[in-house]
């Protein structure tokens, strides 16, 4: 896939790994939703929606002409600019990006995405993971491993990824009732590292550790010089470093986005 960035009004990059999935075209009696997902889990996910349909009338299928875009603003002060030309037509949506405003759009078109941003310029996908690991946005399986990432750990409740008011959902109980107590003691943050990275990266997993070697947590995903570790919140203002598998020591700034509610920071 290509892709847009930061650019002299907006940028655009098709969304990476992400594929859509939907329903029945839509009428008052068989309403439509399209869902953005991993496109390495697009089969699991079907299957799991497929299983608990529970003997209602929905069709869930693969749309693989639609293509999802990221056209992200090149600067704060263009957040809420309308970012297309006045040709939409019917097989185009844009909806904000619900994470954060920082995000920019979802484009989905079948046609070219990048003819529908006035000024926009084609990047990479290099790009976005750039752009979402400094904003401190997980994404997909990689940084978000089914089994393993807690929903209030990854900060999904301030992506509005988590509902306390509608369920249910497995692990509802223990979700709600650490969100009501107020204490989450480690949560994923973007990371900036420095020093001597391997030619493969931080492997995921690897122990993020203290000047005097207790554990603050877990490297989980990045590219380059940024990334995402979950941390103990308390450490995080602790000299940080990683001992990469050839003995090279790194070191970690975890950072707090400006996005975060100020009760986080």
């Amino acid at each position: 896939m290509e892709g847009i960035q930061v650019g002299l009004a907006h940028s655009l990059v098709p969304s990476p790994n992400q594929s859509s999935q939907r329903l029945p075209l839509c009428t008052e009696e068989a309403p439509d939703f399209l869902l953005e997902c991993d496109s390495s889990v697009l089969g699991a996910l079907q299957k799991h929606l497929s299983t608990y349909k529970i003997r209602r009338k929905v069709t869930v299928e693969p749309q693989p002409e639609l293509h999802v875009w990221a056209v992200l603003p090149s600067t704060p002060q263009v957040l809420e600019a309308v970012p297309l030309l006045e040709r939409v037509d019917a097989t185009t949506v844009l909806i904000r990006d619900p994470r954060t405003v920082y995000m920019g759009w979802r484009l989905l078109t079948q046609d070219d995405g990048p003819a529908l941003v006035p000024k926009g310029q084609l990047r990479n996908l290099q790009d976005y993971h750039m752009h979402r690991y400094q904003q401190g946005i997980p994404e997909g399986v990689c940084d978000l491993p089914p089994g393993v990432a807690l929903p209030l750990e990854s900060n999904l409740a301030f992506m509005n990824g988590v509902s306390f008011t509608k369920g249910c959902y497995i692990g509802q109980e223990l979700t709600a009732r650490t969100h009501h107590t107020g204490v989450i003691r480690k949560r994923l943050f973007p990371v900036r590292l420095k020093g001597p990275l391997p030619a493969s990266g931080i492997d995921p997993g690897t122990l993020v550790v203290t000047a005097t070697g207790q554990v603050a947590g877990k490297f989980r995903a990045g590219q380059g010089h940024m990334g995402l570790a979950l941390l103990r919140s308390e450490t995080i203002k602790s000299p940080l470093h990683i001992r990469t598998s050839d003995s090279q020591q790194v070191t970690v700034t975890a950072l707090v986005p400006d996005w975060w509610p100020t009760a986080t920071k």
